[in-house]
């Protein structure tokens, strides 16, 4: 659509959202309430699983993504609006696709994780509006990567009207 937009959305660049240490007793704490599972809230069950120890689940991971993305972006890491009209305004997300965990995050580990944003179109259902195609990714202290997904974003944008 434009240069600016596509500046503005970083469409192509991999963003360093920070890093997490997952900690036995936020682990537990989390799955507890979320994911009962035993090798997510049992340690001496949890070391006699495929896992072989304690690990957080995936569904803590992607909620830590989730947390890392929106401080990014909210404590001003996104690009200063440079083009016409108003500012782009995020909305909601109406979802995410492909979502894998490739290996088990354990207590103790330190977690990385990314945004990279690949592309965007009008959203024909609403006009003025803009979806954005991004993928998140995490990766642990070794460079093997424990998670990944499709993300997409919905932004209010219309370039003609001003400020």
């Amino acid at each position: 659509m434009s240069r600016e937009l596509d500046s503005y959305l970083r469409i192509g660049e991999r963003v360093n959202l920070g890093s997490h240490l997952f900690t036995a007793e936020e682990i537990i704490d989390y799955a507890s309430e979320f994911d009962p599972q035993e090798f997510h809230v049992d340690p001496a069950k949890a070391a006699d699983s495929l896992f072989g120890g304690l690990c957080a689940s995936g569904w803590h991971t992607c909620a830590m993504w989730m947390r890392h993305n929106t401080a990014e972006r909210d404590g001003g890491g996104a690009p200063r609006w440079e083009g016409e009209g108003a500012e782009p305004e995020k909305g909601p997300s109406p979802g995410f696709r492909n979502l894998r965990w490739m290996k088990p995050v354990f207590a103790g580990d330190t977690i990385t994780f990314y945004r990279t944003s690949i592309s965007y179109r009008p959203l024909a259902s609403r006009p003025g509006w803009i979806v954005l195609l991004a993928k998140g990714e995490a990766f642990n202290g070794d460079g093997q990567q424990v998670m990944e997904m499709e993300n997409s974003v919905l932004y209010k944008y219309s370039p003609t009207n001003s400020a």
